[in-house]
């Protein structure tokens, strides 16, 4: 049975790197896990990496690594282009963008599950339509965040070689403008639903 953990050493220009890669949720390590690995180490980005091993460059990131015989002490090379600093500094912000959408998604999650404490009866009838209410307006201020969080990323003007960049930026985008965060959520508060949707019950807002 392959290890969950392997330690290989992966060379880098003139530089040797012993890289320690732990699979997620305990399973055996991937390709990705060793790029993020040597993104870390080496600073160069997924994106513009190639990794060897044996002579063969190793492209499939969900791949597990012991599926090409990589195991404890072996000797990989990657190549590769770090990031300008100037690039570096730009995605740093695309990160920060990234973590406000992660957290913006946490909140309507919350307001999911009180959503369906609601719908199961765990408050009484009198209480529903306060709580409702007050669920439906976190939704209208998570929905405006992520406005302001879309308008943030079209503001970010980057150039044509910021490639690292602009890949994490339409990714970015892509995630905000589904819109199912909010959506779901508010298709579950009753006066948001369809008219021939039915309403578990609840009153709409006074």
């Amino acid at each position: 049975m392959a290890e969950q953990t392997v330690t290989v050493t992966v060379a880098y220009g003139s530089t040797k790197h012993s890289i320690t890669v732990t699979g997620q949720d305990g399973s055996e390590a991937t390709v990705k896990d060793l790029s993020d690995a040597l993104a870390q180490a080496t600073g160069v980005p997924a994106p513009s990496q190639k990794i060897i091993f044996k002579g063969k460059s190793l492209k499939d990131m969900e791949e597990k690594l012991s599926s090409f015989g990589v195991k404890q002490g072996c000797k990989l090379m990657m190549i590769g282009k770090r990031n300008s600093p100037e690039e570096e500094a730009e995605l740093k912000k695309l990160k920060d963008i990234e973590k406000s959408v992660e957290q913006a998604a946490k909140k309507l999650e919350k307001v999911d599950g009180e959503l369906t404490g609601l719908k199961n009866g765990f408050l009484a009838k009198d209480l529903q339509a306060e709580a409702l209410s007050k669920l439906d307006h976190r939704v209208k201020v998570a929905s405006e965040q992520f406005m302001k969080i879309l308008e943030q990323i079209d503001s970010l003007s980057l150039p044509e070689n910021f490639n690292d960049c602009r890949m994490k930026k339409k990714g970015l985008v892509k995630i905000v403008q589904k819109g199912e965060h909010v959506g779901l959520v508010r298709r579950r508060i009753p006066w948001h639903g369809p008219v021939n949707e039915p309403c578990g019950g609840f009153p709409g807002p006074v």
